[in-house]
């Protein structure tokens, strides 16, 4: 007879496969589906999510998860972690009606669809209706699960990202770092050099080509996973079929080369998770800024110093065919560091990133409060991106829908990249001081110790800790510290 921490395992290791199943439809959804299947995917993606909703909430769970937790002294420590995690699943599926969470996939899916084409004319009056029925759904999910936790309802989506986070945490970070950005950003803007014109186009196959070396120098396995294009990079499909993105313009190579190794990052960190837990809840990630943190650490950390441009520089003569000082390791230095006040999120330098991020988190915190209608989400991107980055936004498609994360629900996932990037500093100061070679292995682009390092302290523990923090603990020796992004960006972007 199995015993009932079994049984979960069995039921949980069934639903893992449905929603990996979702994930690879939405990877097809974003990259090669037709638009004439929007409907029919949209409908397949709901009926997908009421499949997993209802295994997850089938009334034997609930005694199943009593049982387990009653003879849970005889479990080991991932064991233990992994019923922690079967738990806070069942907690928050059972928060929301099987109608609510089918009404949400369809809606998101839908409203993707809708802001393609919305974002492509520059018509936001086309996209709100769509978008409000998404926002609608969304304050009743976060409402429901505020209920069932005792929580604040925004803490309740933060939840669904980053266990263990709460808005005044994010409160307390990003404080921090508004406390010292603004007069960051003005000295760097009068300190830094003039970046090199380049004026070498580069066709779209010799960036795929160096896009695929680079992806291959981390160590990216293709034979479980794939690289192809899509309005939007991102790293979809499973941690044994992991599907990334990226996006190629002939007049910017650099502007596809740095997403890819973003989601190379991602890409690396689902194929280190634990294989043994695979399909298991304790065997995914932990949260959101840690997954950030792996992409962020490679394309900012690691890919922007001046070592790895060391690499970079000869690979892109060879495989690009370009030539002059824009493509030597000074003058990519000067590129790929430049800091500049910009409109779009995903072309944002390190130092202006996170106010682009605060942002984000202060409109959908209003508009999730009620404080602000979709309607006038225009014009609240406009005046809240000329006070922050002193930056004049002249069209819709270039301010509010240039993201889609809205689009598809994800609200309170936003604050996770700028947690993210900081978690990356810290990672990676202690990547630094515990392998003393890195700095030369990365002029070669020889990313096997860094790698085996983030997959010891990171990859490899999967959900095992209860939160983002305490993993970082372990690896770092402290929990998140905001001084350390500061130092880094200080000693980056000025030499103090």
């Amino acid at each position: 007879m199995t015993t009932a921490y079994e049984q979960l395992c069995e039921r949980f290791a069934r639903l893992a496969n449905v929603n990996g199943a979702a994930a690879v439809l939405h990877w097809d959804a974003a990259t090669v589906m037709p638009t004439g299947g929007a409907g029919a995917r949209a409908e397949q993606l709901a009926t997908l999510s009421l499949v997993a909703h209802e295994m997850l909430c089938h009334p034997e769970i609930a005694d199943l998860l009593a049982w387990a937790e009653s003879q849970a002294a005889a479990l080991g420590r991932w064991e233990t972690a992994n019923l922690r995690e079967m738990r806070a699943k069942w907690s928050h599926a059972t928060a929301l009606s099987g109608d609510l969470v089918e009404a949400l996939s369809r809606s998101g899916s839908a409203c993707e669809m809708v802001w393609r084409a919305a974002r492509a004319d520059d018509d936001f009056t086309a996209l709100a209706p769509s978008l409000t029925e998404v926002v609608n759904l969304v304050r009743q999910a976060a409402t429901a699960k505020g209920e069932a936790f005792g929580c604040l309802p925004y803490d309740a989506l933060l939840a669904q990202y980053e266990p263990g986070l709460a808005a005044a945490d994010i409160d307390r970070h990003f404080d921090a770092l508004a406390s010292f950005l603004p007069s960051l950003l003005g000295r760097v803007l009068e300190y830094q050099p003039v970046p090199p014109a380049a004026p070498e186009r580069m066709s779209a196959a010799k960036q795929e080509a160096i896009s695929r070396r680079l992806l291959d120098t981390l160590g990216f396995d293709f034979e479980h996973g794939r690289l192809d294009v899509s309005l939007h990079p991102f790293t979809g499909g499973v941690a044994d079929d992991v599907r990334l993105t990226t996006r190629y313009d002939e007049a910017d190579p650099l502007g596809s080369l740095y997403p890819a190794l973003h989601e190379g990052g991602h890409g690396m960190y689902e194929r280190g998770l634990p294989s043994e837990w695979r399909l298991q809840p304790v065997g995914g990630a932990m949260g959101m800024a840690m997954h950030e943190s792996q992409s962020l650490l490679v394309e900012m950390q690691v890919s922007r110093g001046d070592a790895f441009l060391h690499y970079l520089s000869p690979l892109l003569r060879e495989l690009g065919g370009v030539s002059g000082p824009a493509w030597e390791v000074k003058g990519l230095s000067t590129r790929v560091r430049h800091v500049a006040r910009s409109m779009i999120r995903v072309e944002a330098d390190e130092v202006t990133y996170p106010l682009h991020i605060i942002h984000r988190y202060r409109l959908e915190r209003a508009i999730l409060g009620g404080d602000l209608a979709v309607t006038d989400l225009p014009g609240a991107w406009r005046e809240g991106m000329k006070s922050l980055l002193g930056v004049d936004v002249p069209s819709d498609r270039d301010g509010c829908m240039q993201d889609i994360h809205w689009m598809d629900g994800a609200f309170g996932y936003f604050p996770t990249y700028t947690l993210g990037a900081m978690v990356a500093a810290q990672l990676y100061r202690a990547a630094e001081a515990a392998l003393p070679n890195l700095s030369d292995d990365l002029s070669h682009g020889d990313f096997t110790h860094l790698m085996t390092w983030l997959g010891e302290k990171v990859h490899s523990q999967g959900r095992l800790y209860a939160s983002a923090d305490k993993l970082l603990s372990a690896a770092t020796g402290a929990p998140l510290d905001d001084a350390i992004f500061r130092r880094h960006l200080e000693k980056r972007y000025l030499g103090d």
